[in-house]
């Protein structure tokens, strides 16, 4: 059954979204970096239809790979949500320039090659939705490249809208304003529905940043 597929799955937010997801009757397509974090989250969702595999964002060939894989298992997918990031505190003139293209490949880059091996068959299907997980809602100087990561993910947004969009693909961020911990006011769960919320959505309500 075609499903939701999560890239840069973790064990926050990621495996809570698929959680959310898999309630609904989805398939999920968990997708991460490392094996242990990949299969841990498969574990957290027990015996629903899940295909745990491993893949570097910044691998595009590895990442595309990951990705046909799902398609070959459950088709193309209703949901794709892009959750990798490099979330790390650093200050402009702290990184290298290595270092900054290294987090933007992960923060923007991996969520360019997703949506653009994904959303064109969404849009020849005329449904989806294509989710990132965003925040800094405004840039912080201690968490330089990360501010500018988010900023980069929520202009993407705006691209995938303008260009897909007619076409039946609801493309949004959900831009998380704080930490996100179990209880808190940012208990993953609860930030789950709103990513089921926003692809549930009809395209006429459709929202294309939603802050939490």
């Amino acid at each position: 059954m075609s499903g939701v597929v999560v890239v840069g799955v973790g064990l926050g937010v990621g495996v809570a979204v698929a959680r959310r997801f898999v309630r609904e009757g989805m398939s999920a397509g968990l997708i991460a970096r490392s094996e242990a974090t990949v299969q841990s989250a498969a574990k957290e969702l027990g015996s629903a239809d899940v295909l745990p595999l491993t893949a570097d964002v910044t691998d595009e060939d590895g990442l595309r790979a990951a990705l046909d894989r799902v398609v070959a298992a459950y088709g193309v997918p209703e949901v794709v949500v892009y959750n990798a990031a490099v979330v790390q505190a650093d200050r402009v003139g702290d990184l290298t320039a290595q270092q900054h293209l290294d987090a933007w490949a992960v923060n923007v880059v991996g969520a360019i090659t997703t949506a653009a091996h994904v959303a064109p068959a969404m849009a020849e299907r005329g449904s989806g939705s294509f989710l990132i997980t965003g925040g800094m809602p405004l840039p912080k100087p201690e968490y330089a490249s990360l501010s500018l990561g988010k900023a980069g993910v929520r202009t993407l947004v705006t691209l995938l809208d303008q260009q897909y969009g007619a076409a039946g693909v609801h493309a949004a961020s959900v831009t998380i304003a704080g930490g996100v911990a179990p209880g808190s006011g940012w208990d993953p769960d609860e930030i789950a529905t709103h990513y089921w919320r926003l692809h549930a959505q009809s395209p006429a309500d459709w929202v294309h940043e939603l802050v939490i």
